[in-house]
């Protein structure tokens, strides 16, 4: 039985993300899955880590939840609207203050390369925008998705790595909500099995 943890990280109430966020829940419990959620807006902690990892800065109860969970799953879900070409500041300060040293990786002193932590793990990014898909791929680079899967996943051993765009939004008419719902439903059945 797969262990599915989502992380949902949109700072805002009631938006299709959240219809979305939803769906895929459903299909992921609907095919046997454990599921576990972290609905980042709902959390108490500092965004800012304060002195970098100059020193520990004390884990508020919530980030010692998340990794609690982040330890007990198979496969992380983040979730989360593109904004400015990556992710909203709620998820940025999440993974600074949660993807930690000697949680996430640990650095080789005095060697170089680090161990990455939290191998033999899975992911999946959906990535709700109003751009379209083609200009946020081709235009823009798809900044947030590497920066998501590269820079920070697969630094700390999570892979393989997928990644859903979803978009535009903004101009989207009802069938083609439905028809996202319907895909994130399925993506969620897929992740459990």
């Amino acid at each position: 039985m797969s262990k599915i943890l989502i992380i949902y990280g949109h700072p805002v109430t009631d938006t299709f993300t959240e219809e979305l966020h939803e769906s895929y829940t459903s299909g992921a419990l609907n095919s046997g899955a454990e599921v576990k959620t972290l609905v980042l807006r709902e959390m108490k902690f500092e965004l800012n880590l304060s002195a970098g990892y100059r020193i520990d800065q004390k884990l508020e109860a919530d980030i010692r939840k998340a990794q609690e969970y982040i330890s007990w799953a198979d496969h992380l879900v983040f979730m989360y609207p593109n904004w400015w070409g990556t992710f909203p500041a709620l998820v940025k300060g999440f993974i600074d203050r949660t993807f930690l040293p000697d949680f996430a990786f640990k650095y080789n002193n005095g060697h170089a390369g680090h161990e990455k932590l939290l191998a033999g793990k899975t992911a999946r990014i959906i990535v709700s925008m109003d751009n379209t898909v083609f200009y946020y791929r081709f235009m823009l680079n798809a900044p947030g998705n590497h920066a998501m899967k590269k820079a920070i996943l697969k630094f700390c051993g999570i892979g393989p790595v997928k990644i859903t765009m979803i978009g535009s939004i903004r101009k989207s008419t009802g069938k083609r909500r439905r028809r996202w719902l319907n895909k994130t439903f399925k993506l969620g059945r897929v992740d459990a099995s």
